[in-house]
């Protein structure tokens, strides 16, 4: 490996130890041997406080399509903070946001903004409860929706082990987990006419680790119409990535409703719950004391579209409009995803490399009863969740150590984002990492060939 210092990096570990919960400010950025303590970036690159550079594949936990520093939205924050950071009021970037994500979502006839995609799906499902007067929610295994109490459960494996301390089971909190491949199960829950909503991560379990089944969303979107459940498609990831109008616009399959973040805010915090008319006016004051307080969905939020993530927002947002923005990184993840694919061939590995749109993800067999099967690389792929998401920690914790090391961020698991902004020079150092990394893997034995 070249040289990696990472003398500030440990000393600012021994402050965060001391002043941080945790020492880190998200569970995905513990690493080994420390974290990554990040000064500056600009388009597809980032600088550590070592001067160490990598090629950025993590974009902002795939809030960034346009890369860091993009002129524009730098811009438009820097006329917005001018103008002032806060206000406690709504203001006209407020209304010009949400109007862009009016025009450009099909589901979206209202929009209510909130600060982050967990935010968002805690919102659209107390609207759900209210709208249907219902209290059970389905969601399936694997599917990642944030932190917050409903979700917590269920997308890590096992799926059926509580994740965290501090929140009660699933079942005390009607919310239950299924698998999105058990058609028969979905239809008979629904059927019940008990489910106030069906929510689902339309990249596939964990920003796509595990794609999901061909024709899910179809039967959903269904079963739900008929059933009187309303279906939410969390877009948090895919909204503004996968099209303008994300998922449900190349699907043609419009929810109820759509939870945003990431992308929506251009980089700064922020996130949404849009939706059809009926559900949204949920939020609406009349007037009548009585409806007002009893008969409307409250919500507050201090910061709910800030101007500064209105401005960057509304930046990002009117450049991924025609779509080419996207289009360039699609490009550059569909080279990606080649490129590591011939590498696996080339050293026989008992693995896959997998994603769609801009998103790449590699998973490796490991179990030697599964090698022995597997006559081609072809043979490997799978779409189980239990297997995609179930890979050793040390092999995940490895790989990533060493493609860091070799200057390359990845995003969580084994796979990445990537952004119109990544070269044909990034994807080329890329893949001379995975090359080296790959070869480490197996000359430790945390990898296999096939066979």
């Amino acid at each position: 490996m070249p040289n990696f210092p990472l003398d500030k990096s440990r000393a600012f570990q021994v402050r965060a130890n001391q002043a941080l919960g945790g020492g880190v400010g998200h569970d995905l950025r513990y690493a080994d041997p420390v974290p990554l303590y990040i000064t500056h970036g600009r388009g597809s690159r980032k600088w550590d406080v070592d001067g160490n550079e990598y090629v950025d594949f993590l974009m902002g936990n795939a809030a960034l399509l346009l890369g860091h520093a993009d002129p524009a939205v730098v811009a438009a924050i820097e006329q917005a903070v001018g103008d002032g950071t806060h206000f406690g009021n709504d203001h006209p970037r407020h209304i010009d946001w949400a109007e862009l994500v009016c025009r450009l979502v099909p589901s979206a006839e209202r929009v209510r903004f909130v600060n982050s995609g967990t935010e968002a799906t805690l919102l659209a499902l107390r609207l759900a409860r209210a709208f249907t007067s219902r209290q059970k929610v389905m969601r399936f295994a694997g599917h990642f929706h944030g932190w917050h109490d409903d979700v917590v459960h269920g997308f890590e494996m096992p799926f059926d082990r509580p994740v965290t301390l501090g929140v009660s089971g699933n079942e005390k909190r009607e919310m239950v987990t299924l698998p999105d491949s058990d058609d028969q199960a979905i239809q008979s829950e629904l059927a019940s006419g008990e489910y106030a909503a069906v929510i689902v991560e339309v990249t596939g379990a964990s920003w796509g680790r595990a794609p999901l089944p061909e024709g899910l969303l179809e039967l959903l979107r269904e079963e739900t119409r008929e059933h009187g459940s309303v279906l939410i498609f969390d877009e948090v990831i895919a909204g503004f990535r996968f099209s303008p109008g994300g998922v449900q616009q190349l699907s043609g399959i419009t929810p109820d409703l759509t939870c945003l973040a990431k992308i929506l805010a251009g980089g700064m915090p922020g996130g949404a719950v849009a939706g059809a008319a009926d559900i949204m006016r949920l939020f609406d004051k009349t007037g009548d004391a009585e409806h007002d307080r009893y008969g409307r969905v409250v919500h507050f939020g201090t910061f709910n579209a800030s101007p500064l993530s209105a401005a960057a927002g509304i930046a990002t947002l009117e450049q991924l409009a025609d779509g080419l923005p996207i289009k360039q990184a699609n490009e550059q993840a569909a080279t990606m995803r080649a490129e590591i694919e011939v590498l696996l061939q080339k050293h026989d590995v008992a693995g896959f490399v997998y994603g769609e749109a801009s998103l790449f993800h590699v998973y490796f067999e490991t179990d030697p009863r599964r090698r022995s099967d597997i006559g081609s690389a072809a043979d490997v792929p799978t779409d189980e969740p239990s297997r995609l998401k179930g890979m050793p920690s040390a092999l995940v914790n490895r790989y990533q150590q060493l493609l860091r090391h070799a200057g390359v961020d990845l995003m969580s698991g084994t796979g990445g984002a990537l952004g119109s902004c990544h070269t044909a020079e990034d994807i080329q150092q890329a893949t001379t990492a995975f090359d080296s990394v790959i070869l480490t893997l197996l000359e430790e034995g945390l990898i296999h060939q096939i066979g």
